[in-house]
C-alpha cells in the first residue's frame, strides 16, 4: 500500500478532524470565567458584527463559537483565512465548527493590500450585509505578533459593523514555539474568556479607530492571561 504524504489533501483531512475533535473536547472540559458577557450577547443575533482577537488564540476561540451558537444554532460566521498551506489546514478545522471561510489576508500597516485582499474585503462586506459574524486575526497570517493589520479598522469603517475585541487564556496549556507561540489548549483546566466593549471606526478617524483596536486586542489578552493565572509550556523547535 502506498504511504500517504503528511502534506496530502486526504492527510490533511484527516488531521483537520482529529484536531478539531480534540479542541472541541479540550475546550468543553475547560471551567470557564467570562467576563464581558453582554457583549458576547450581542453576538448572538443575526446582525452583522466583527469580531477580532490576536492569532496566538486561534485554537481557544470555537470556545467563544459553541457559546454565541448554543443560543443561536442557527447563527451564521464568517473566518478570514490566508491562502497558503497553513491557511487551507486551518480553514479544515475551522469548518468542523460550522464557521464558513473568505480566503484572502489583510494588509499590513503603510502596505498595499496582499493579492486577493480587495476580493476578501468584498466578501467579508457581502457576509456583514448578509448580517453574519465575521472573524478576524488583525495579526495574522505571518506577524509580527500583535501588531495590527489595517484590515479590521478598513472593514469596520466602511461597513459600520462594529468590532468586538476578544481573548481567551487556560492556565494550563501548550505553546506552540511559532512566529505567535500559538496556545494549545489541555483538558479538564481553567480558563478565562474575556470580550471588551464594541468599538465603531468612523469613516474619517480610521487612525484612531485602528489604534482603539489594538488597544482593547491587547488588553483583553493581559486581562485574560490576569484572570486566569496561566501557565504555558513551549514546544516545538
Amino acid at each position: 500500500m502506498q504511504a500517504i504524504s503528511l502534506t496530502s489533501p486526504p492527510a490533511q483531512r484527516m488531521a483537520a478532524a482529529i484536531l478539531a475533535g480534540y479542541l472541541r473536547f479540550a475546550l468543553r472540559t475547560t471551567r470557564w470565567t467570562v467576563e464581558g458577557q453582554p457583549y458576547i450577547a450581542a453576538c448572538v443575533p443575526d446582525r452583522a458584527v466583527v469580531v477580532a482577537f490576536w492569532h496566538e488564540c486561534l485554537p481557544l476561540m470555537p470556545a467563544l463559537w459553541m457559546q454565541v451558537r448554543a443560543q443561536n444554532p442557527a447563527r451564521a460566521g464568517r473566518v478570514l483565512i490566508s491562502r497558503h498551506r497553513d491557511g487551507r489546514f486551518i480553514a479544515a478545522i475551522m469548518q468542523r465548527f460550522d464557521v464558513g471561510i473568505v480566503n484572502g489576508s489583510s494588509a499590513k500597516p503603510g502596505k498595499a493590500q496582499d493579492k486577493g485582499g480587495a476580493g476578501a474585503l468584498r466578501a467579508l462586506l457581502g457576509a456583514l450585509s448578509a448580517g453574519a459574524a465575521v472573524v478576524i486575526t488583525p495579526d495574522g497570517p505571518r506577524g509580527p505578533a500583535r501588531v495590527a493589520a489595517e484590515g479590521v479598522s478598513r472593514l469596520s469603517a466602511i461597513s459600520g459593523a462594529a468590532v468586538v475585541p476578544v481573548a481567551a487564556r487556560l492556565r494550563w496549556c501548550i505553546r506552540l514555539n511559532t512566529w505567535d507561540r500559538m496556545i494549545l489548549p489541555l483538558p479538564c483546566g481553567r480558563g478565562a474568556l474575556v470580550c471588551n466593549p464594541p468599538l465603531t471606526v468612523d469613516r474619517h478617524e480610521t487612525a484612531q479607530g485602528h489604534a482603539a483596536i489594538t488597544a482593547s486586542l491587547t488588553a483583553a489578552a493581559l486581562r485574560a492571561e490576569t484572570l486566569c493565572g496561566w501557565h504555558a509550556r513551549v514546544i516545538g523547535a
